[in-house]
Order: C-alpha cells, then structure tokens, then sequence
C-alpha cells in the first residue's frame, strides 16, 4: 500500500513476528517464547482488541454430564454442514487442556460451591461455558496472558505500530512494515511471522468490535498471496444494547442462557413463534427473528427481560451489563434493556490447516482473522475464545518445534517498492468511511438479495477508484483502503453464494441447497 526501501528503513530482527495482541496472538507468544524470541506488535495498547469485548466465555467439556461427543454435534449442527468434522473433534478435545493450562498461568474463572462455575448458550446442548469476573470473560484470559508476557525476557512488544503490509521473497513470508505515529516506518524481519489481528466488524456501521477491528489482516494477507475462504460469513450478534447516537455495546447471550426472554414493544414475548429453542435459538436464527419482529412492529429495537432475575444475581454475574446500562439511566432490574443485532463476528479469513499455516511458508495465522474450519456457516457461542486458546497453542508449538531444530540467524533482504499513487487532497475520508459502513449495514447485512448486492459492489468499486490508487501515510487512509477492499470481497462472496446457509441468508434464496452449495468460497490473488 505504501512504497518503501528496506535498505533505507530502521530494522528490527526477531525469531517470530506476532501480530496482534488478543487472546490468540498472546497464547502462541507463550508457546514460542520457551524457545525462541518473540515480538509482539499491537495497532492500539496492549489489550485494545476484540478479546477484552468478550463477555459470554469459553465453551469447554469439563463436567461428567457431558461429552466430546455432544459438543461435537452441536458444533457441527450450528455450523450447517460447513465445519471440518476433524478440525471440530480436534479443538473441543484439546480444549480442556487449553483452559487447564490458562489456569495454570493465573486464570480464575468464577465457581459454586469450589467447582468451576457452568451456563448454557444458544445452541448448546448443555451447560458447558466457563466464565469470569461474571460477564468479563475476555479480559480475565487477556490479562492472564498479559502479566505472563511482562514477566518474560523472551518477549517484547510495540504498542502503537500499525502493521501496513507483510514482507514476502520468492513466496516466503520474511516479515512486515509497521508505522509508528512519531517513528515513521520500520521494517521488522522474522523466520516465522503469525497474524492474530481479528476481524473487521468495524466495515459495518453497527458493531460489538472495537475501533481496531478494521480487517488489515486479512487484507494484508490476501495481498501477499495467502487464499481467503468464505468471507460471506459474517455473524452478527442478536443482542447489542441500542441507545440511539451510542456505540453498540455486546449484551451477552449467557444472559438469555441464564433466564432473560426478548420482547417487543407491546412487551410480547416473540421467540417461541420463530423458533422451538425459543431464546436459545442458534444466533442466526434469533438475529433475523429480531429483525423480522422489528419490521411487524414498525420499531428501532426489541427489549431484553432480565426483571425476573433476582437483583443481587444480576449485579453479581452481570456487573459489565449493569453498569453499562446504568451509565446510560437503565436499572435493569427494574427495565427492560433494548437491543438489536449488530455485526460480531468474521467467521471466514485467511485458510489454514491444522497447525495455524497458511499457504505462504513462514505466515500463520490465528483467532478471528483465520477460517480454521471450526465454524462452518454459523459459529456456536463462546466456541470463539475456545478456538483462540487452542489454535494460538497449536501455531506457537508448531513455531517452536521448527525453530528448536532450526537455530539459524533471522535473514534479512533489500527489497524497494515502488508505489505509483496519485495525490489525495480534498478527500474526506471520515464521510467515505462512514458512507461504507452505512452501506455494508443496509445491503450487505443480516439480509441479502441480489439488487442489493449488486448495488453494494457497484457503489464499493466507485468508492475504490479514487481511493485505491492512492498512496497515504497514515493508518487512517492505510484502514479505509483494507475496509474498501474487505467490504467488496465480503459482498462477492454473499452474491456469489446463491443460497441461505447459517448467517448468510439470501431473501432470493431462503432455502439451503446442499445439491450446489455444500462448499466452500475460496479468494486468492493471483497476482501476488
């Protein structure tokens, strides 16, 4: 996106380049780190990412009233006949391990009476999600993870850096640029580079992710070559907080596990006319409920009814939702809290295979930004995290045991990029961005059809004319240029995929068709 000459650039040498700090990225770094050097860039501080938003928890076979077996199942059958049947039988087997292993780094997850405490969510079987500090679940595992970091010499990090493009020689990822806002451009070279920078719910105007979650990753990697798979696949979640003018703010779906039933404005209760699971409906199935109960109404939102929960409880497991409704006037014990879907969650990104890889040797890639197989069509809640913990321990052991055999010294290249870019004054990016994200969220949302999709990628590609073929220096620009391009391969792929399967549901097409549809989407740029 951006010329430059690596012979002119500050450097910097490491054995492994992780990019990104959430849970993912920091779990490999931990796997690494016992045998080799590791240097983690984060875009925002340490902990500015969609981790520390989670809420729900960790889905995870722990208790002798349940199975591998059932929560394979659920899995699968969430996923609508997309999810890899080894891939799923492999992360819920190893997850116990994962959550014994955090636990052993300083996790505490809440408990009843000494035992780990459990809920059900939509979808799931049985009570199997973990959680902490109530609805905080996330930043429990985060700052688990961080503290071990500060405390380790074979780990640094760079706050602050954007990372702009991956460096690659003759297909062999050897490294990226990242920009710092006082330090300009640095190339950092390394032997093994891992993305973990999550996914892009920020191309939507109404979003749980944080401001970061913009999709560089996933552009980046798709410029250097690596194959993206179905990117038509985005989740939104059924249940955000809607206060008009307000950042959406996630309410977690453990709170339907744990009792709470939406209603509309007349204060009926409507799930059970959609669905047999009534609340616990998988969440694609809850989000366009919500929708179509919104249209009968005529009305913004629903409402979420939590006023026959005990009041104590609520404060108690929910203290973030408490306190988030109560800054805005809301005592959801005595309210009933009003939501609407809002995007989520990217389940496609960068393929890899079982061990984090991507097909560019040297690149993996972890958490959000990569399509594991795990998902299928429709992720199952709180298997997100569960998926982090295993896949970034799962690339940080395959790093560590090809650098235990490899001791040579990191390479580094003279490599001088040339960028032929117009100039961009007069640009108003802040109107062309939110203009995008408006667009995303009318025509490439909770429901697609072909006119819309049409218009969506014709109105993406005039925006793209006079923004792509220009050169910024600054993550502003660097952010709408990955937004602009993501969008546009997100509405392909929903206008390719002529069918209604898990999250992605086509008006013109409400029936799944496996007979043509049973498959995967892949992109690749052949002209990397």
């Amino acid at each position: 996106m951006t010329g430059s000459d690596t012979t002119q650039l500050p450097s910097i040498t490491t054995d492994v380049l992780i990019i990104g700090s959430g849970v993912a990225g920091l779990t490999a770094a931990v796997e690494v780190s016992r045998e080799a050097q590791v240097l983690i860039v984060s875009k925002d501080r340490l902990g500015e990412n969609n981790t520390m938003y989670a809420q729900g928890g960790i889905a995870v076979v722990l208790s002798h009233d349940d199975s591998f077996e059932d929560h394979i199942r659920d899995t699968l059958e969430a996923g609508q006949g997309l999810c890899e049947p080894t891939v799923v039988e492999h992360v819920v087997r190893e997850g116990p391990g994962g959550i014994k292993a955090l636990m052993g780094l300083g996790a505490c997850f809440d408990r009843n009476n000494g035992q780990l405490a459990l809920t059900v969510e939509g979808g799931h079987s049985h009570p199997r999600i973990i959680h902490g500090k109530g609805d905080s679940t996330g930043m429990v595992v985060e700052e688990t993870l961080l503290n071990f970091i500060e405390e380790c010499s074979n780990i640094s990090t760079l706050e602050h850096y954007f990372a702009i493009d991956l460096l690659t020689v003759d297909g062999q990822c050897c490294g990226a640029i990242v920009w710092h806002r006082h330090k300009g451009k640095t190339v950092v070279w390394a032997k093994e580079t891992v993305l973990a920078t999550g996914g892009c719910g920020q191309v939507y105007r109404e979003t749980t992710n944080s401001d970061i979650a913009t999709g560089d990753g996933i552009a980046m990697a798709y410029r250097a070559g690596a194959t993206l798979r179905d990117l038509e696949f985005v989740q939104f979640h059924p249940t955000t907080l809607y206060i008009a003018g307000a950042a959406r703010s996630l309410v977690t779906e453990t709170l339907r596990g744990e009792g709470a039933i939406l209603i509309n404005k007349e204060g009926k209760r409507f799930m059970p006319s959609y669905h047999p699971m009534a609340e616990l409906a998988p969440r694609d199935v809850v989000s366009r409920s919500i929708v179509r109960e919104m249209r009968s109404t005529g009305y913004t939102h629903v409402y979420l009814d939590v006023r026959h929960i005990p009041k104590e409880r609520l404060k108690v497991r929910f203290p973030r939702i408490w306190s988030t409704c109560a800054s805005f006037h809301i005592d959801i014990s005595k309210e009933a809290i009003p939501v609407r879907p809002s995007a989520h969650y990217m389940i496609g990104g960068v393929e890899v295979d079982e061990k984090g890889r991507t097909d560019i040797e040297h690149l993996y890639a972890c958490g959000e930004i990569s399509s594991t197989g795990l998902h299928g069509a429709n992720r199952l809640g709180s298997n997100s995290l569960l998926e982090c913990i295993v896949y970034g321990h799962k690339a940080g052991s395959e790093i560590a045991d090809i650098l235990r055999r490899n001791k040579h010294k990191t390479r580094t290249y003279p490599l001088r990029v040339k960028v032929k870019a117009r100039r961009h004054r007069g640009l108003n990016l802040g109107d062309i961005r939110y203009a995008l994200k408006s667009l995303m969220w009318r025509d490439v949302g909770l429901e697609r059809d072909e006119q819309h999709l049409r218009d969506a990628v014709g109105e993406i590609g005039h925006w793209s004319e006079y923004i792509m073929d220009k050169e910024f220096n600054s993550p502003y620009g660097w952010e709408l240029q990955n937004m602009l391009f993501l969008s546009r391969l997100i509405a392909d792929s929903a206008r390719e995929r002529k069918e209604t399967r898990g999250v992605h549901y086509r008006s013109d097409f409400p029936n799944r068709n496996d007979k043509d549809w049973k498959r995967h989407l892949f992109i690749r740029n052949e002209t990397a």
